[in-house]
């Protein structure tokens, strides 16, 4: 994002830049510089514009691509929750099958 936001600076610099050397070095009448200028404006403007939506769309794109992954890791640790899930509800059936196993014995031997 960085270097998108030092191009636009650029941009904007080198305008400016073009702008005010070509109103000191213009040969040219008061309203064809002013038109001129204008028109310089308007073509900053659209060139920024361009510059904010190209910006947009790849930081929605960036965004987009890691909640897919954020998606993905999500999953994946429900799914390795559950497996452990599993492995713990196996072990403890196995350890109260032995509890009553002992506790029949004990009731026999009474």
């Amino acid at each position: 994002m960085s270097n998108n936001g030092n191009t636009l600076l650029a941009v904007i610099a080198g305008s400016a830049i073009g702008a005010a050397l070509g109103i000191l070095y213009a040969p040219d009448k008061g309203e064809n510089t002013r038109r001129m200028i204008a028109d310089k404006a308007a073509e900053t403007k659209d060139n920024l514009a361009a510059n904010a939506i190209d910006l947009k769309d790849r930081v929605a794109s960036t965004i987009a691509a890691e909640k897919d992954t954020l998606d993905t890791r999500v999953e994946s640790l429900v799914s390795d929750v559950s497996y452990k899930t599993e492995d713990v509800i196996t072990t403890l059936e196995k350890k109260l099958r032995e509890l009553k196993a002992q506790n029949k014995k004990l009731q026999k031997s009474s």
